[in-house]
């Protein structure tokens, strides 16, 4: 391995434990910049402070240092908070935001279904100013306005991207009612602080591209390169995440050690012929995306062990996130 100019980062948000699609995401993640030596930082998103804490922050180092996965640098999202006010003044000065006061059960009632499997904002709000031109002043969420248009943007794994974010997404909320910095802002402007060149992440995520791809224009900021990949699922269809109380690293540790699980995960995804214990490091050499399985994978947990399932779980955008 030859290192590289490449910048990755690996950035999960610090809201409850790491679970095995967690795990997975960061593994796939870590594998694809270690061979191709690039610098690999580990951001944890924690701008909500409704749901994230610090001791939810330490409790995902835990886990992913318990994995056996290390980073050339680690970070908190809410260090940066004045580069994301900075972005939301300059978006405010080019008259991009407005304050909407509409309630998620208003947006759900109007029933135009989003690309990401939710529910896409109508525009009620969108004609708003905001109060003297300053986003600070607004007791409200602020959202982006959008103009109509396709944006066309590439996939490595060829998972179709181009959308019209304004018409299958709806304007994004850009900082919450509660003040806090949304997803789509802070993730763009701390890749772009970083120098990230190269994003891995889940394809949950894919239909969020397009917005990205505008707000890096409209900030000015460069467009990574993309690539996503398979989600792991609950049995009912559901992704498996901590939103629907997937089993935690705690409970997984209690079964499997490190090495164990790494061998499981690595069988189920293509990345391994078996379930044979094997750390991170030594998946490198014969790591390849070829090798990784493309379609979603359906798993349970027993309550002593993950297992797959073997019936073909719906493809992930055609669930409906409630």
């Amino acid at each position: 391995m030859s290192e590289t100019t490449e910048r990755c980062r690996f950035a999960p948000t610090t809201s409850g434990p790491a679970h095995p699609g967690t795990l997975l995401a960061a593994l796939l993640c870590w594998l694809d910049a270690r061979q191709r030596g690039a610098t690999l930082s580990l951001r944890l998103e924690d701008v909500d402070s409704t749901r994230c804490t610090p001791q939810s922050a330490q409790d995902m180092r835990d886990a992913l240092s318990w994995f056996g996965l290390d980073w050339h640098d680690q970070c908190l999202q809410s260090d940066f908070h004045a580069q994301h006010a900075a972005a939301l003044d300059e978006l405010a000065r080019a008259g991009r935001l407005y304050p909407c006061t509409c309630s998620r059960s208003a947006i759900k009632r109007a029933g135009l279904a989003a690309a990401d499997g939710g529910w896409r904002y109508p525009g009620h709000c969108r004609e708003r100013p905001l109060p003297d031109g300053d986003w600070r002043a607004v007791d409200a969420a602020i959202r982006l306005r959008l103009e109509p248009g396709i944006v066309d943007v590439r996939d490595e794994s060829g998972l179709p991207l181009a959308q019209d974010p304004s018409r299958e997404m709806g304007d994004p909320v850009l900082r919450s009612r509660n003040g806090s910095i949304a997803y789509h802002l802070a993730c763009v402007v701390d890749d772009a602080r970083a120098g990230i060149s190269r994003i891995v992440r889940g394809r949950d995520l894919a239909p969020s591209t397009a917005i990205h791809v505008v707000l890096q224009q409209m900030l000015g900021l460069p467009t990574p390169r993309y690539r996503h990949h398979l989600l792991l699922l609950e049995q009912s269809g559901d992704k498996f995440a901590k939103l629907h109380g997937a089993v935690g690293w705690h409970a997984l540790r209690e079964r499997y050690g490190a090495a164990a699980l790494c061998g499981v995960l690595a069988e189920f995804v293509g990345l391994s012929d078996d379930a044979s214990p094997c750390t991170p490091a030594e998946l490198i050499e014969r790591f390849d995306w070829g090798r990784v399985r493309s379609a979603d994978l359906a798993l349970r947990w027993t309550g002593h062990d993950l297992e797959r399932i073997d019936t073909p779980a719906r493809d992930s955008a055609d669930r409906r996130i409630e």
